[in-house]
């Protein structure tokens, strides 16, 4: 199995697109075609934080995610706040559990609840405590600030 890297990254730009698409690229994932992921952790991959990801392949491809993001307008009083937290089971096998908003102990308290309910809807046997990256981008007044956190599953993979 291979290894699902957790990535993340923040940024201020012109348009909220444009601020999302800079914290990709903080994370180094700005150059794929984000394919979203439910959650569940396969029983045989590894888990690294590596705050910005390594090369995954080439430019173009798709990429399988998890990920976590949150925008906020320029002049926002608050900070745009991302999340991903991950449990895994006794035989490797786990969950992901994504949340965003715009305070920082909300998002943390959010990913640990839907945690403990994605733990209680499985037959798994859970050991250890459930892990959580968090990335914050502070407001701008002049532009939009965009966090993001993504647990990139192995490497990019042809779309054609």
């Amino acid at each position: 199995m291979s290894v699902i890297r957790v990535a993340w990254g923040h940024a201020t730009a012109p348009t909220a697109l444009s601020a999302y698409d800079a914290a990709l690229a903080a994370a180094n994932v700005h150059n794929y075609n984000l394919l979203s992921l439910s959650s569940v952790i396969p029983a045989g991959a590894t888990i690294e934080r590596v705050d910005t990801a390594p090369d995954l392949g080439p430019a173009g491809e798709g990429l399988h995610v998890v990920q976590s993001h949150e925008i906020v307008e320029p002049g926002s009083d608050d900070p745009a706040v991302a999340g991903v937290g991950w449990l895994r089971s006794e035989s490797g096998r786990g969950i992901f559990y994504e949340v965003s908003g715009t305070d920082r102990d909300g998002v943390e308290a959010a990913i640990r609840e839907g945690i403990s309910a994605g733990r209680d809807l499985r037959e798994w046997e859970f050991d250890e405590e459930p892990q959580i990256q968090i990335a914050t981008a502070d407001p701008d007044p002049d532009e939009h600030a965009a966090a993001v956190v993504v647990a990139a599953y192995g490497r990019s993979e042809p779309l054609l």
